[in-house]
């Protein structure tokens, strides 16, 4: 083997996030600072030993089975909760390729507010995505709604932040993702293995997002970062022998196909600000979507624009009412997506990069 193709040991010397017995056990039971729960103490004090044991002996995925037929290691223990995940994203693969199934098009409602919890009120966003989807509808087009708020208003409803697994090694980024869930580290109710099937049976994604400090907002980024696996992601755990990173590494530079798992559908953003950020943000998220090789709906289908522009936030929700104009806009954004998905689907907007493969995978 030369040196070009050598594979390089993973690098380490992080310091250790290993908590003490005392600190992981304060930490389990902080979730039960209720006074409701004193009858229980006995019981919690028990299930917090039970914790204990599997967080320090590492039982990240306690319930695993035989990979069986088609894996690279058909004896490799998969966990079951990846094996579900991937059922679910293959049957709709599944959905999506029927042509004689409906169109169907994600709407993603990016914003965190609500009024089902602190604020206190809807966002704009979701007044923006219920516009789109009315039009979709009309068209004929299956729509589902992924609201991102209630990552911020219903119990339990995570997505945790990515690991940066393919930084490591394309190879080594699973899809789905196998990083969660982590019953060792209690990182459970990743939202994510619902997500992805909702992504793969769509024909067309319709993105609204505001503008948070220059940046999308952190719902949505989570569920951008997570989506990573789906741009060259290993759909085959056991080649990798799970999360061996060396391993990753071998398999990359052996040459990786970088399977373009969400390539040739259609897509719309709206991006919408108060001051500053809204152009940036839209080309941002534009850009993403273009790059994991989705197609632009159509020259109105990328939206930035400003709502109550330098105008009281406490109003905000009264200068969308007024602005008729981008009300039209985004009207005009889900028309131009159920159109390019219909054209998609006839045949009659192709996909000009099929067979070319630029120099740079990443």
């Amino acid at each position: 083997m030369t040196d070009a193709v050598k594979t390089p040991d993973p690098r380490r010397g992080m310091p250790s996030p290993e908590l003490s017995r005392d600190d992981f056990t304060a930490r389990f039971l902080s979730a039960y600072q209720d006074p409701a729960f004193d009858a229980v103490r006995d019981a919690l004090d028990q299930v917090a030993a039970v914790a204990w044991d599997g967080y320090i002996k590492g039982r990240k995925s306690p319930v695993t089975r035989k990979a069986g037929p088609g894996y690279a290691d058909p004896d490799y223990d998969l966990s079951v909760d990846w094996i579900a995940a991937r059922a679910a994203i293959e049957a709709a693969q599944a959905r999506h390729d029927d042509a004689r199934g409906p169109l169907r098009a994600l709407l993603i409602n990016g914003s965190s507010r609500s009024e089902h919890t602190c604020p206190g009120e809807m966002s704009k966003s979701w007044r923006l995505t219920l516009i789109a989807e009315e039009v979709l509808k009309a068209a004929g087009i299956e729509t589902q709604v992924l609201d991102l708020a209630r990552l911020a208003s219903e119990y339990g409803r995570e997505i945790h932040p990515c690991k940066a697994c393919f930084s490591t090694a394309a190879a080594l980024c699973h899809w789905p993702c196998s990083c969660y869930p982590n019953y060792s580290l209690g990182q459970v109710h990743d939202w994510m293995n619902d997500i992805y099937p909702m992504w793969v049976e769509a024909h067309g994604v319709f993105i609204v997002t505001p503008v948070n400090w220059y940046q999308t907002s952190s719902s949505l980024k989570l569920m951008i970062d997570r989506l990573v696996c789906a741009d060259g992601g290993n759909p085959d755990p056991t080649l990798t022998h799970g999360k061996d990173p060396k391993t990753a590494k071998a398999v990359e530079l052996a040459g990786w196909n970088y399977p373009r798992h969400l390539a040739g559908r259609t897509f719309a953003v709206v991006a919408h600000g108060d001051v500053e950020g809204a152009e940036n943000v839209r080309r941002s998220v534009a850009d993403w979507l273009k790059s994991m090789k989705l197609i632009p709906a159509g020259p109105d289908a990328e939206i930035d624009r400003y709502i109550g522009y330098f105008e009281p936030y406490a109003t905000s929700h009264d200068a969308l009412d007024k602005d008729q104009d981008i009300q039209a806009e985004v009207r005009i954004a889900a028309e131009e997506l159920a159109r390019a998905m219909r054209a998609r689907r006839a045949g009659r907007l192709a996909s000009t990069d099929g067979g070319l493969e630029g120099p740079r995978q990443k």
